[in-house]
């Protein structure tokens, strides 16, 4: 009876199969994180340019009504309705405040 032996050869040296297949594992594995943390990123910038747009939406509706008086001949009605606001009165004008609700 014969035995045959079989010559396997081993690869010695740097690039053997099981050295690959962890380098391999390691970059597959490395290359989802970087997916995952970029897709994160992602939403989160995507919130952000949400919100300056939501920003930007309401500084145009000011500017188109400040565009809108300033256009128009008379500023009367806008400025009194700016000094209602900052608390100034006609000279003849009595205010109340309810200074019970502190």
């Amino acid at each position: 009876m014969f035995i045959k032996k079989k010559n396997k050869e081993h690869k010695k040296g740097l690039f053997n199969s099981g050295l690959v297949k962890l380098f391999t594992a390691v970059f597959v594995l490395s290359c989802f994180a970087v997916i995952i943390v970029t897709n994160k990123d992602s939403a989160e910038k995507q919130k952000e340019l949400d919100a300056i747009n939501e920003k930007i939406s309401a500084y145009e509706l000011e500017n188109a009504d400040l565009q809108r008086i300033l256009e128009s001949d008379d500023l009367s009605p806008y400025m009194e309705r700016n000094a209602i606001e900052r608390g100034y009165a006609y000279p003849d004008e009595r205010r109340f405040y309810d200074i019970s609700r502190d």
